[in-house]
């Protein structure tokens, strides 16, 4: 075990690194929490009490807010030893003011009291900002947003185009697309120049990266197989856009479960699929996020040989201390440290940002003090550096922000 004054020495400097959190659902209209509900209405914390017995009659949009926070809160003894707990434990003691050891439906009142006052509060998602040391954070933008009422420098767009690969043949969506662009999409051209201008649309709002969540069966095999995807891919290489995909997870394997609940990834998923792309388009950055243990040797093996490979992230799943430190430990020993983005938070609400955050440096500074520090490989300073390279370095100079 390393030393804890080290590890903490080192925490203390990586809090000091301005973040650029370089993924996330925040709906830049709406970026803080207005009520404890919107904390505990995560999806985390609703399939973590429903697996733990809680039904979902809390969640129906008809319970008051705060008697569903007290449900939430009346099950969370039975999940206070997990990372999410630890997520939420610190947003009531860093935000809300919260001084006990233990979080209970008892708290319930006191504890939405306090967010609906300090969340109403004009300054607060100055605030929040301030105090989670953050500069930027990226969106996750549906293609036909408009983009407009929000600070573009500070939310960054991104376009996400699950539904314009997996799903364009619904009328819905298909309308949508061409009102977005004006194009009637009756064939393949006329689906690349409405493509295309959904990239000028984009890109001259300030988006700085194409973004996808892909299927464990998915294996972009070129364009004849998969037009529009392999089109998006041309159009990062043309708009010299980086291109985030999220590989493997399955969708809706647990039928009964609680909005956003319902997903696990798939053992039989293998980056392998995706070699006719990772070839075919060396000029573009496909920044790679994997929902396992598993996946992630072959990440870093992808990462190891591919230059247009990168590791990023710690996705979902995987998101927690034990996963965070077994798979940073093999980026940091196997991948180079220009190719690596640490970490991004995936929030909702910017007050999950911080916690999420520590989570991550926590582990990162225990695995530089044990790993790098104390074997005489770097000094203390050169940890810091390296924190640092991975934290934002990477998301400055791979994004262009």
């Amino acid at each position: 075990m390393p030393s804890t004054s080290l590890v903490n020495d080192l925490f203390e400097e990586i809090c000091r690194i301005p973040l650029i959190d370089p993924h996330s659902h925040i709906d830049p209209h709406h970026p803080v929490s207005q009520h404890l509900d919107d904390i505990l209405g995560y999806h985390y914390y609703t399939e973590l009490a429903h697996a733990a017995g809680m039904s979902q009659a809390p969640l129906h949009a008809s319970v008051e807010p705060r008697e569903r926070v007290r449900a939430i809160l009346g099950h969370m003894d039975r999940y206070d030893n997990s990372a999410q707990y630890a997520w939420f434990l610190d947003i009531a003691r860093t935000f809300l003011g919260f001084t006990g050891e233990r979080i209970s439906a008892g708290d319930t009142d006191a504890l939405c009291d306090a967010a609906e006052r300090i969340f109403r509060d004009p300054g607060w998602e100055a605030q929040v900002f301030r105090q989670s040391n953050l500069e930027k954070i990226f969106l996750t933008n549906e293609f036909d947003d408009p983009l407009s009422g929000f600070d573009t420098n500070k939310y960054v767009p991104c376009l996400r185009t699950d539904a314009l690969v997996f799903h364009l043949k619904q009328p819905e969506i298909k309308q949508r697309l061409e009102r977005a662009t004006g194009v009637d999409v009756g064939d393949l051209p006329a689906l690349k120049k409405a493509l295309r201008k959904l990239f000028e649309h984009f890109t001259g709002n300030g988006a700085k990266a194409c973004a996808i969540s892909l299927p464990p069966d998915f294996a972009p095999k070129g364009p004849d197989a998969n037009a529009a995807f392999w089109m998006l891919a041309e159009l990062c290489r043309e708009f010299r856009l980086p291109f985030d995909l999220m590989i493997g997870v399955n969708r809706n394997v647990y039928r009964g479960g609680v909005h956003q609940g319902r997903d696990l990834f798939d053992q039989r998923c293998s980056l392998i699929q995706y070699q006719e792309l990772f070839n075919a388009f060396p000029e573009v950055t496909f920044c790679v996020s994997v929902l396992s243990s598993g996946m992630n040797q072959e990440l870093v093996s992808h990462a190891w040989i591919f230059p247009n490979v990168v590791t990023c992230g710690h996705w979902w799943y995987s998101n927690i201390p034990t996963y965070i430190a077994t798979d940073l430990r093999a980026r940091l020993q196997a991948v180079p440290k220009t190719k690596q983005i640490g970490y991004y938070s995936d929030a909702y609400k910017l007050e999950f940002v911080l916690p999420k955050y520590n989570m991550y440096r926590r582990v990162l500074s225990e695995v530089l003090a044990s790993d790098f520090v104390e074997t005489g490989r770097m000094t203390d300073r050169q940890a810091i550096d390296l924190a640092r390279q991975i934290l934002r370095d990477n998301v400055q100079s791979i994004f262009k922000v």
